[in-house]
């Protein structure tokens, strides 16, 4: 046994133990030896194949003790979690102290200068970097904030506790507070009584960047300038640099969610200042306590006058208006009027005013002052601004037409929804060019139509920089951007907001190059973006509607044409990725994703966004945050310096085919076969998610829809609670059979082994099968479902074997991801846990659905939900 396993292992039993004395003193030694029986019996059945004895045990137990049962496991899941969390950072320190940790962005400026780039490339690279970070709120983050605070607080012991040289009385300390935390946890409930709203998912995200992000960033930065000193002679980087930044969607986000309003909109941008206000002001309060010198230059001196302490009277002098910028924001969300006097609407002049402070200490000799806590603000200053995140707007295209429908119908024009594209784009065009109001004052909309409106009016009341871009889902066509262009130019808008369409759908991924093209044909908007233009590309629905593989291959093609065609029309393309947590929604390592884009798609600048429990686990914890930063930076400057080959022409002719019969095949069973919806709501817990209090969206875009209304989150939320998986390889199965079938098992590997694109998704593809359990899956239909359903059941199941085979083949493993054993290992020890969970669930289903009015049961069915959540680590 390593010592790395040996760390993870110890501190996975001492939280164990913890949470064994927890239960056993609120409900005695009985319990926890029933809870011990049945996770022996689950590692048991593990170990033979047969879980009957695992089976019985929970079928017995009776209702007034399920909830407890499924809590414990719940409970241990969730600190194996924190425990492997902690690992991550643990294992990082402890190679960095043996001098074996190779820093990303150090490893990629070593081999860029094997490759002859110059420092001044390097740097210069840097300098034009431009990542975005969109936080998004998640309809299936199912851990609550209450409980995420007490985790993050054992995580600070764990992290106490590991010393070498702790003394027994400080030990005994530590780990009486981590019983006092867990068993706090142990009786709080996991399930929120109410769903959140959009503001509450909104102060959860600030919250991460307050305990996290606002100290993780600063130390990536010096990890930055070590790095580019050492390989690319960089004296210092500039003060001003912001290669990374951060935008959100939670409290913008209204695509199919009606608790999204112009008024939430408008009190998350001012929570969003007054967070970042209140931020600086606990940092400038510890600089002034600090800065007690009393030389400085001439240009500080003709700043603050005759003063004996000139660095704390500027400091001073920021904390007041900072303070003013806070009350300010805060007066808006309460509705008093204001003066926007004397407060920081934008960064320029607090940074201008910490340069100066910085230039005077480093002209009098105390550049290693300079160079601490004052360079950290700086840093967080010209990363987070004054506005901590810029706030995306996105809204559903059709909800544009609606809203200009009523207006073509009051004018007597005609209904716009009617209207061909030609019509549209001409109507539009001239609306864009007449001086003349469009809003009819004497007009009475309809309140859905109201509240399209009275948002384009709210962005043009609020401060430009506390918008990032307006998002149009479910885009298809030009008059979709055209339209939204219109709709903020007659509100008042008057700087040019970024305009995103989103091409969701694999028809509309194939469909962007034509729509980008056309709109770059048009004067106007040609002189609107100013040489810039940010596409998103869709991965949720675009894999709902055709399956992963032919998914995959339709956003790697969007985004190579829409690359050469921004380079044809010389306009700077940012491709804004709306990946997930799962391999069903694009999700897998952010560095590995982004180093398989096109070649030329990335070109310095990127967006991306990062999902509910996704940001916990990879911006949660300040050091592993720095390590997700750096992954991210290096990444992004690879792919702009070093962009991978070109594919092959045979290669592109197997994806083609493959992803054509992959497509045919998905769409076959989840479209054509007469038993997959009543099957699919049979075997998983699909309806009775509608019922959990997770994020603040609706888990279908009407409520009285199908599958297809499904939004694609929930979709594979609920295949990955029984463990079938189906999002991420259903159609894979017969895609690889053809291909190795027309003989290219040889070019398939050496497409895994060449190609970044093949070689990531085929990796991801790999971890989902590893992830997968036909024999828990078989269970829930034995469980669950009618006898003239299964026959689709076992159909299912052969094809997820043969999938499974082919990786194994095609990679030339005896087991499924045998090359990354620290996920394995992952795997390995979860299931026993997670098993008993399956089981219960499957049973608690059962008895639901008999007795629908059962308050345990349906409070224990939740818990089922949230612990397999927790062990499989990514939800959506």
């Amino acid at each position: 046994m390593s010592d790395r396993q040996a760390s993870l292992r110890e501190n996975v039993r001492l939280l164990g133990d913890c949470l064994g004395e927890s239960m056993s003193n609120h409900l005695g030694e009985d319990f926890l030896e029933k809870v011990e029986n049945i996770r022996m019996l689950a590692k048991d059945g593990r170990q033979t194949g047969d879980s009957t004895a695992l089976i019985e045990a929970l079928e017995s137990l009776e209702d007034k003790e399920i909830v407890s049962v499924a809590r414990a496991f719940n409970q241990f899941l969730n600190l194996s979690n924190i425990a492997e969390q902690y690992h991550r950072v643990h294992r990082r320190r402890t190679n960095e102290s043996l001098g074996i940790y190779q820093n990303p962005i150090g490893d990629l400026l070593e081999r860029l200068a094997e490759k002859n780039f110059t420092s001044e490339q390097m740097i210069e690279s840097l300098k034009t970097q431009s990542i975005e970070l969109v936080l998004t709120a998640h309809p299936t983050e199912v851990v609550r904030r209450s409980l995420i605070r007490k985790y993050d607080n054992i995580s600070s012991e764990l992290e106490a506790l590991d010393k070498d040289n702790i003394l027994p009385l400080e030990e005994a300390k530590h780990i009486r507070r981590l019983k006092e935390i867990i068993t706090q946890a142990w009786h709080t409930d996991e399930i929120r009584e109410e769903r959140p709203t959009p503001v509450d998912e909104a102060k959860w995200g600030f919250a991460v960047i307050e305990q996290s992000l606002w100290q993780a960033v600063p130390r990536f930065f010096r990890q930055l300038d070590e790095q580019f000193s050492s390989h690319a002679g960089a004296e210092h980087l500039p003060l001003d640099l912001a290669p990374i930044r951060f935008a959100t969607w939670m409290g913008g986000d209204r695509d199919g969610n009606p608790n999204v309003t112009h008024t939430v909109t408008k009190e998350v941008a001012l929570l969003a200042r007054w967070m970042a206000a209140d931020l600086y002001i606990k940092d400038l309060e510890v600089l002034r306590a600090e800065f007690s010198m009393t030389q400085c230059n001439d240009a500080l001196r003709a700043r603050i006058g005759n003063s004996t302490q000139p660095y704390r009277d500027v400091i001073r002098q920021l904390e007041k208006k900072m303070l003013a910028t806070k009350n300010w924001a805060k007066a808006c969300i309460d509705g008093q009027p204001v003066k926007e006097e004397e407060i920081f609407l934008n960064i320029e002049e607090f940074i201008a005013d910490l340069q100066l402070c910085y230039q005077s200490l480093l002209d009098c000799g105390m550049k290693v002052i300079a160079n601490g806590l004052l360079l950290d603000l700086i840093r967080c200053a010209a990363t987070f601004g004054m506005t901590l995140v810029r706030l995306d707007v996105r809204q559903d295209a059709g909800r544009h037409i609606d809203a200009l429908s009523e207006v073509t119908r009051f004018y007597g024009l005609g209904d716009y929804a009617e209207w061909d594209e030609a019509s549209r784009q001409a109507f539009l065009l001239t609306e864009l060019n007449s001086k003349r109001p469009f809003l009819p004052e004497e007009w009475s909309p309809t309140p859905e139509a109201k509240e399209v409106l009275d948002t384009f009016k709210m962005i043009a009341n609020g401060h430009q920089d506390s918008f990032g871009s307006y998002v149009i889902s479910m885009a298809s066509s030009p008059s979709d951007v055209l339209a939204v262009a219109l709709m903020l130019k007659k509100s008042g808008v008057n700087f040019p907001m970024r305009i995103v369409p989103l091409f969701e759908t694999l028809a509309d991924l194939d469909n962007a190059e034509p729509t980008i093209e056309q709109l770059f044909s048009i004067p106007w908007y040609k002189a609107y973006i100013n040489g810039r233009q940010e596409v998103m590309i869709g991965y949720s629905d675009s894999a709902k509607d055709a399956g992963q593989i032919a998914a995959t291959w339709g956003q790697y093609r969007a985004q190579e044409a829409l690359t050469r065609l921004c380079k044809k029309h010389e306009v700077h393309l940012t491709l804004f990725h709306g990946r997930g947590g799962t391999v069903g929604r694009g999700g897998g390592p952010a560095h590995v994703a982004i180093l398989s884009q096109p070649p030329g798609s990335v070109n310095g600048a990127i967006r991306v966004t990062e999902q509910g429990e996704m940001i916990r686990f990879k911006f949660g914890i300040p050091d592993i945050a720095v390590r997700s930063l750096e992954l991210y930076c290096s990444a992004v400057m690879e792919a702009s310096l070093m962009p991978a080959e070109l594919p092959k022409e045979e290669w592109r002719a197997i994806m083609d085919e493959m992803a054509e019969v992959g497509m045919n095949q998905y769409r076959s069973i989840v479209r054509g076969h007469e038993d997959f919806v009543p099957y699919f709501r049979a075997t998983t817990p699909e309806q009775e998610l509608a019922k959990l209090p997770l994020g603040s969206r609706p888990a279908r875009r009407r409520s009285d829809g199908g599958v297809e209304s499904l939004r694609a989150i929930p979709w594979i939320f609920a295949w990955m609670q029984i463990r079938l998986m189906l999002p991420a390889w259903l159609g894979a199965e017969s895609a690889i059979e053809q291909a190795v079938e027309s003989g290219n098992l040889e070019k398939l590997r050496e497409m895994h082994k060449k190609w970044p694109f093949f070689g990531a998704y085929l990796d991801m593809l790999d971890m989902v099968l590893a992830k997968a359990e036909p024999a828990l899956s078989e269970y829930y239909e034995k469980r669950l479902v009618d006898e003239e359903l299964k026959g689709l059941g076992r159909l299912l199941r052969s094809k997820l074997k043969q999938v499974s085979e082919l990786v194994k083949m095609l990679k030339k493993q005896e087991r499924l991801i045998e090359d990354n054993k620290t996920i394995r290992q992952s795997i390995d020890v979860r299931n026993p846990y997670i098993d008993p969970l399956h089981y219960l669930q499957a049973e608690l289903l059962y008895r639901s659905r008999k007795d629908p009015g059962n308050a345990e049961v349906n409070k224990a069915l939740m818990i089922t939900m949230a612990g397999i959540a927790s062990g499989m680590q990514n939800t959506g």
